[in-house]
Order: C-alpha cells, then structure tokens, then sequence
C-alpha cells in the first residue's frame, strides 16, 4: 500500500436527508444527524481504510465541533492546527431521496490553513501528496496547499489533486496553469466540462457516479464499471473513490480503478462521507 499525504479541508457536516422536494416558505420532514466531513478528511480516512500509510494536513477550531470533524478518522496520522479564533468549517449536507446531496458550505478555520501548518517532515520520495481543490480555490489555503505542492516536487513525490466543485471552480479560469505541474488529476463529469478538455495532465481519471470511470494518459483509455448498490447518500462517494484508487497508484491502472469503485460502492451505502463516524 502506498504513503499518502492528503492536505485541504475538514468539515462538520450537518446532514439533512429529506423525505421529499423542500417546501420553500413550510416544512419538509427530514432526518438530521452530525457527521465528520470534508473532502480531505474523509479521502484520508477510506485511504487508512483501504489500508494505506496517510497523514492528514488540516485546521479546526478549539470547537466542539472540532470533535466531529476529526472523528472517523482511525489509522490516521493527523498533523492537524487548532486555530484559536476561526470555528470549525461546516457544512449542511442536503440529501435528496435517491441520495443526491447538495452542499451550503462555510469552511471555517480551513481558510486560515497557513504554510506555518505545513510540515516538512513527512515530505519523502516515493509518496503521494493529494491535495483537495477547496485548499486551492479559496484564497486563505492557497498559499499552504501550493507550498505542500513545491514540497512534494522538489522530494519526488507524485501530486494528485481533486478538481472539488464545479461550481467555484467556473469562477477561477487560472485553476489549472496555477496548479501544473501535477501527475494526476481527479475530477468528475461537471468539473471536466468546467475545465475544458484540453487537460494538460500526464493522468486523469474521470468519474460517472454509477457509470464508472474512466482513466486516461491521453493516448490509452481505461475504463471501470461502478459496483453495485443500494444507493443511500451519495457523500463522500468521489472521495472515497479517490482514495482507492491512491491506493494503488501508482501502478495498475485497472486495480486502481478497480479499487476506487469498490470503495465509492461503499461509500453510498451508507451516511455520512467516511467509513467511520
């Protein structure tokens, strides 16, 4: 299994699961429960989970909700700031019958990640760094996700990052030339046609939900079938299959992907983005 540094963001997620389309302006009935979240933590937590070696780079508050953020997160190096101002980030998870969710994230003290929490140590060759899109998106991060990233360079390690979101990232037209040189890229059906396709990245591998994925260097193309299953909340899905997939690659393009639907199939069929919380 390989050695993982995943850095970028940790969540509290308050999770909604409604019964039916919301009501504007009355009541819809939902279940709500809190979660550990955050698109960092929770690929971190199915990376132990798959078995790999991960240290985990973040910020919290001194909040209670700092406690649900770290939880779930077993077999975890954590290298993890307390900010003594921001609170923890947020977010409300709205899950739709079928399991679609719909994200209203406030991130918290993760804006305030600095290259100060960016250790050196656990920087060496022959690992993975695998940084979360919101650490480059949002202005406060940038500057650690993008140290992270040097770092990593300059110690061999191959640089694996998830595009995120679609949505924040049609609003910054520089996120790719901000980002190269890495080796792999991750993104999802609606972040590639944000992107464009003229992707200028040695791997990519392109998520379908339950029509799989595809990995591609450009010349060959590789295709996997999602599993199958019970479909409950779609959370964390891409980030656990990110994860399985890390933790095989580099090296067999089809276990890899393999690994990575796996993990996504599990990821659904249960609450929550992480397999423990």
């Amino acid at each position: 299994m390989n050695r993982v540094v995943v850095l970028g963001d940790l969540m509290a997620d308050v999770v909604v699961a409604h019964d039916g389309p919301i009501a504007a302006g009355s009541d819809t009935p939902a279940r709500i429960r809190f979660r550990p979240g955050g698109s960092a933590a929770n690929a971190a937590a199915w990376l132990a989970h798959a078995g790999a070696e991960v240290t985990l780079i973040g910020r919290v508050g001194t909040d209670a909700a700092a406690d649900v953020a770290l939880g779930g997160l077993d077999g975890v190096e954590l290298r993890v700031t307390r900010d003594p101002e921001r609170p923890t980030g947020t977010c409300v998870v709205l899950v739709a019958p079928g399991g679609e969710r719909t994200m209203l994230p406030d991130p918290g003290a993760n804006d305030a990640l600095s290259t100060g929490d960016v250790p050196e140590d656990v920087f060496a060759g022959g690992g993975v760094l695998h940084v979360s899109g919101y650490a480059l998106l949002r202005h406060g991060p940038r500057a650690a996700a993008l140290t992270a990233m040097d770092r990593a360079r300059d110690a061999g390690m191959k640089i694996s990052v998830d595009p995120a979101s679609a949505a924040p990232l049609a609003k910054d037209p520089v996120f790719l030339d901000r980002i190269t040189p890495i080796d792999l890229l991750l993104p999802n059906e609606d972040e590639v046609e944000v992107l464009g396709r003229q992707l200028n990245v040695p791997e990519i591998v392109i998520t379908r939900g339950a029509r799989g994925s595809t990995w591609t260097d450009g010349f060959e193309t590789v295709e996997e079938r999602a599993m199958p299953a019970d479909v409950i909340d779609t959370t964390g899905a891409g980030d656990a299959f990110a994860a399985g997939f890390l933790s095989v690659w580099p090296g067999s393009v089809a276990a890899a992907l393999a690994a990575g639907a796996r993990l996504a199939a599990e990821a659904v069929q249960r609450r929550g983005g992480r397999p423990y919380d």
